[in-house]
């Protein structure tokens, strides 16, 4: 018997009014993900991609529709029930990072554990663990203006992973970053999703999302493809540094 996805989606719709106008945002999609998968999600401006993330986030809800996490029906949940979810199972990795700039690079990563009332020793022997994963035990330290971008997105995944979630939600991962440093990027989420993690980017790059399994299509608020990767751009490259 196949494992329960990790996320279900059925129907869902997603409707906003703009004065006297109707936006559909979504309308109808249906897929699922499973445990462990590396899916990319990619739409031209106005196809929904982001609302979508949103609700995949638990940052919205869907108007119309079933959106399971874990087997659990989050689509009609409270703003309350909401943000104890994304604390417990997302990560979220955003473009701007979105780190605390007065506080040093352990203290952003602890932030989510301190949501979730872990105690203090706990919390930085967690943070001080993640941060080592992203290879950034030598910045512990330093606040976000002491780092370059490709730091500051290393301590926003580390950010990310602290809480052990059970996705990692990224949007737009690479866009504030040089393509040196930005593939540097991608070769780290590479690593994560050999380790296990479940990872969604949201992006309109299809640099970024050609390393991925799997790619889904969004055009006015619908699936317009569903495609597995046959080539990863780094399976290559890993494949040639074993060798």
């Amino acid at each position: 018997m196949k494992d329960q996805p990790m996320i279900s989606i059925r129907e869902l719709t997603k409707e906003y009014t703009m004065g006297t106008q109707k936006v559909h945002a979504l309308r109808g999609v249906d897929f699922d993900i499973q445990k462990n998968e590396y899916v990319a999600i990619m739409g031209p401006s106005g196809s929904g991609k982001s609302t979508l993330m949103n609700i995949i986030g638990c940052l919205d809800t869907p108007s119309a529709g079933l959106y399971h996490l874990n087997g659990q029906d989050v689509s009609r949940l409270t703003d309350n029930e909401l943000a104890e979810v994304r604390n417990r199972e997302i990560g979220f990795v955003f473009q701007t990072f979105n780190l605390l700039p007065r506080s040093d690079c352990l203290a952003n990563v602890e932030l989510p554990l301190i949501y979730a009332g872990v105690r203090s020793s706990t919390r930085k022997a967690r943070a001080l663990e993640v941060l080592e994963r992203v290879g950034l035990t030598d910045r512990v330290d330093h606040k976000p203006n002491e780092l370059s971008g490709g730091q500051r997105q290393r301590v926003a995944i580390a950010r990310a992973l602290v809480n052990n979630p059970s996705i990692l939600l990224a949007d737009e991962p690479t866009g504030n970053l040089d393509s040196k440093t930005g593939e540097e990027i991608m070769r780290l989420f590479e690593d994560l999703h050999e380790a296990g993690h479940t990872i969604i980017v949201v992006t309109h790059e299809q640099d970024v999302a050609r390393h991925s399994r799997r790619i889904i299509t969004l055009r006015d608020g619908m699936i317009e493809t569903d495609t597995r990767v046959e080539n990863p751009a780094l399976v290559g490259e890993h494949n040639a540094a074993a060798v």
